[in-house]
């Protein structure tokens, strides 16, 4: 699909970036990718996704997914004089996004309480695993941690018929780089409204609660009616296999009211609507193996997917294909909206990752720019917006101050 020739929607907003692994650079990706310009702080250790495999040359894939169309610059925030450029770059940004545990920047010298007065008008997103208040503020977090303690794991786990294994997406991760997005977004509305910057601060932990539709009924403690389908289920939705091998998902669980219709219909059984077995809600729960037998039973008898499709479609019942992700990379639908597109891998070549998944009417949102090496704009960025020459970039990179990895040539 083509992308609209206007401006981005967030050009003119510059964004600071603090974040690393997951979380903070996907929301700052998204803000990117929208048209801010995004300045990614980079400590001389690296971003821990960096070392992160498959890599071309120096460059992560990883890395470059969640990063790429940012400038980079690199410093040591224990030094005073790396404090003070941050400071006189916040003059000049309009939003912070930083996702330390709960009190780091503040020990550093720039958290909200001092930044604030540095630029009224700042944005300033924290993203941390339980909240910068509280009594697990200080706790370490990854997805894996918060996805535990917040329940999906088990929850997974019980679909499993018990097995717990920790799920391979970073949802806590992902879930709160979009939840904060939003929130910086709306931040910046306010702020034309106020002429005043505000302190966000995005708990990992309480998107999760967020996110999950489910939670409603987990916390429900008085009683369901046996002949009802608590928050609809669909861990029980059908996985068919047809007759050529394919794999499929129907959404929708025949247990259900309505729902059990649609599939009778799908499969031309109407005898199944008189079956004892299966009058009602409750009843098809108790002989859901038997149910769910059938419809097996049935789809290895029809040839393809695209007929099940048909079928389905026919009914009122949605259908998916299970895909790898090379295979839905490979097909028209992904052609035409221009799904994956080619990132440079700075050594001459390129790779693939996602595009942005917003088409604007009015204006490009598809993913733009380079990613970049650690403290490649260290001089492009400091000289322009810190008031420094070069010759300081290069004594500040000497004395330890500013940290910069290119590739050896």
């Amino acid at each position: 699909m083509a992308h609209a020739p206007g401006a981005r929607p967030l050009e003119g907003i510059r964004v600071l970036d603090f974040t690393r692994v997951l979380s903070g650079p996907h929301c700052t990706r998204m803000l990117s990718d929208l048209g801010a310009e995004v300045i990614k702080v980079e400590p001389p250790e690296g971003d821990l996704t960096r070392f992160a495999f498959p890599r071309v040359g120096s460059m992560s894939t990883y890395f470059a997914q969640q990063n790429i169309g940012k400038k980079n610059i690199s410093m040591d925030l224990k030094a005073p004089e790396a404090v003070e450029l941050v400071k006189a770059l916040i003059r000049e940004c309009d939003v912070v996004v930083e996702n330390y545990r709960g009190g780091v920047m503040d020990k550093l010298g720039l958290g909200w309480s001092v930044v604030s007065h540095v630029n009224p008008r700042l944005i300033y997103a924290a993203i941390s695993g339980y909240g910068n208040t509280g009594p697990w503020s200080h706790r370490r977090a990854y997805a894996t941690v918060v996805n535990a303690e917040t329940g999906m794991t088990g929850l997974q786990a019980r679909a499993r018929g018990g097995d717990a294994t920790n799920d391979p997406h970073s949802h806590a991760d992902v879930y709160t780089g979009m939840e904060c997005a939003a929130a910086v977004l709306a931040a910046l509305f306010q702020r034309e409204r106020t002429g005043e910057g505000q302190y966000i601060d995005v708990s990992m932990a309480q998107t999760m609660l967020y996110v999950n539709e489910h939670v409603q009924n987990e916390l429900f403690e008085r009683e369901v009616p046996t002949n009802q389908i608590r928050s609809f289920q669909p861990g029980d939705y059908p996985i068919l296999q047809t007759g050529d091998g394919t794999y499929v998902v129907v959404s929708g669980h025949p247990a259900e009211r309505g729902t059990f219709d649609l599939f009778v219909s799908a499969m031309k059984r109407p005898e199944l609507l008189n079956d004892p077995r299966f009058t009602d809600v409750e009843l098809r729960l108790h002989n859901f193996d038997a149910l769910r037998d059938i419809i097996r039973e049935w789809a290895l008898s029809v040839h393809t997917a695209q007929e099940i499709e048909d079928v389905m479609a026919e009914a009122g019942l949605a259908m998916g294909v299970m895909r790898t992700m090379p295979e839905i990379a490979a097909t028209d639908w992904a052609a035409d909206r221009n799904v994956i597109v080619n990132a440079d891998d700075r050594s001459g070549s390129t790779f693939r990752v996602p595009n942005s998944p917003w088409v604007f009417s009015g204006s490009d949102t598809s993913t733009q720019g380079i990613p970049k090496f650690r403290g490649e704009d260290n001089e492009e960025v400091l000289t322009t917006l810190a008031g420094l020459t070069p010759e300081q970039v290069r004594d500040l990179t000497e004395r330890g101050v500013l940290s910069i990895r290119l590739p050896r040539a």
